[in-house]
Formats: C-alpha cells, structure tokens, sequence
C-alpha cells in the first residue's frame, strides 16, 4: 500500500515533467558552508525553517513577508536558513529560495523531494547552498538515480548534501557516503509519527561516526534541544514550532540559548 513518502514522489515526478525545477532566472550566488557554520557556531546551531504549510499542521506561514521572516531567523541567531521548495505538500516554492538569498548572506539549505539532476541545478540557480537528500527515496528506488551520482552532482556544484536517515541501517550506510552531513529525522515519512527516540536510539547504538548530525522535526521547546544535545546531536532543524510563534526572533533565540 501507498505510503506518505510514495503519494510525495508521484507529485514530484509530475511537478518535474511540470517543468517547475526550471527557473528562467539565477539569484546572487553566496559561498559560505552550512558544515562550517555548525562547527563554529559558539551557541547552539540551529537551522531555522520557512515552512509555508505542512501537511499535518495546514498553512503555517503568518504574516510576516518572506524577507522580514528570514531577517528575524538571522536576528535570533539562526546558523542557516532551511526553505522548503516542494509546492504541492508543503507551499514551497522556489521564489521564496531566491527571496531569501536576496535578503540574507546565511546558508541556505534547499529541503525538498529530491530525486533528480533538475532539482539540483534548480537549488544552485537559486543560491542554495546545500540539499537535503532522503536516504529512504534511493533505497527504495524512487529515483532513476543513485544516491552516490546525487551526491556527486551536488559536490561539483558546490552544494553541501545533509542526507537524512530514520533508522540504524539507512545511517550505517549513510556514513559510507560523501555527504558532509546526516540528518535524523525525527518523524516517520511512512506514518507520519514523530519521536526523539529515533535520534537516541541511532546515537547510542553507533555513535556519530565522525559526521555532524542534525536532528529534525519534532523541537518544540528549549528542552528539547537540551535532551537531544544530550543523546549527541551537534545541530537542529526547526520548523513548525519557530513558523507559528508569535514573535519568530525570540522563539530563535531561545533554542540558540538552549545551553
């Protein structure tokens, strides 16, 4: 039976023939490194999100214009700014890429479906400086391409990958990658259910293995941050909580400060 993950990818694949990944434009192209920025970061690296719905929340982006949401992201004290481009689940689009690479010298994370070369020259048409590629997609052959081609396709342009795992065998496998960084989410694609146990349970069993982990989906509270810090998570992706807070500079900052 279809699950979330297989429902995304047939819209993905229509959205492709669609010919949305082929923007007649570039933004300003900016070099600087999502990996470094973590590394650096003096406080907690936090990857603030522009989510525009989600598709167990609805619509989540207020009324902050796109520019101003990104400048209070930076304001908080975000390491990078993750823009979801996928438009049919999430409300993404790539426009809202650009407009952030306008506005902001950040990195800026390129978080969509990814499943073909198109998608790639579209993220560096728009400034992007990394990719988030799903480890899951590629095991279960819902691309035409390799993880690895991916991968390297991406490097020649550039652009960092955080490739994201779920479990102990997709992160073993992961770690036997080029990408520059693995990603836990969180949240089950196949159900959609969300729980920090995946990120303990991964870490305690193998580690980091050397990588810079980032764990997503799910961070709500400076506690959370505190918790999975504590399990060995270097970086944390936010999104839902940070897009419906009432002042998204503060709500930044207190998960930068979650010490």
């Amino acid at each position: 039976m279809a699950d979330f993950i297989d429902n995304v990818i047939q819209d993905v694949k229509n959205t492709i023939s669609e010919g949305y990944y082929d923007p007649r434009f570039y933004a300003r192209r900016v070099e600087t490194s999502l990996k470094e920025s973590i590394v650096k970061c003096k406080r907690v690296p936090i990857i603030a999100e522009i989510k525009p719905a989600s598709p167990t929340k609805g619509v989540l982006m207020g009324d902050l214009g796109v520019k101003d949401l990104a400048l209070s992201m930076k304001k908080g004290g975000a390491v990078g700014i993750s823009v979801l481009t996928e438009p049919k689940h999430f409300g993404g689009s790539l426009e809202i890429l650009s407009m952030v690479r306008e506005a902001l010298d950040l990195p800026i994370l390129m978080k969509d479906f990814i499943i073909s070369p198109v998608q790639i020259e579209a993220a560096e048409k728009m400034g992007a400086n990394a990719i988030l590629l799903i480890k899951s997609i590629f095991d279960r052959n819902l691309s035409d391409f390799s993880l690895n081609y991916m991968i390297e396709m991406a490097k020649s342009k550039s652009i960092e990958v955080l490739l994201e795992v779920h479990n102990e065998t997709e992160f073993i496998s992961s770690s036997q990658t080029e990408a520059e960084m693995i990603g836990i989410n969180n949240r089950d694609l196949s159900n959609m259910n969300t729980s920090f146990e995946a990120t303990r349970r991964i870490l305690n069993a193998i580690g980091n293995g050397g990588r810079i982990i980032v764990s997503e989906s799910g961070i709500k509270a400076p506690e959370d941050i505190r918790l999975l810090r504590s399990f060995g998570a270097h970086a944390f992706l936010v999104g839902t909580s940070i897009m419906t807070a009432k002042d998204v500079e503060a709500k930044v900052r207190e998960f930068v400060e979650a010490t």
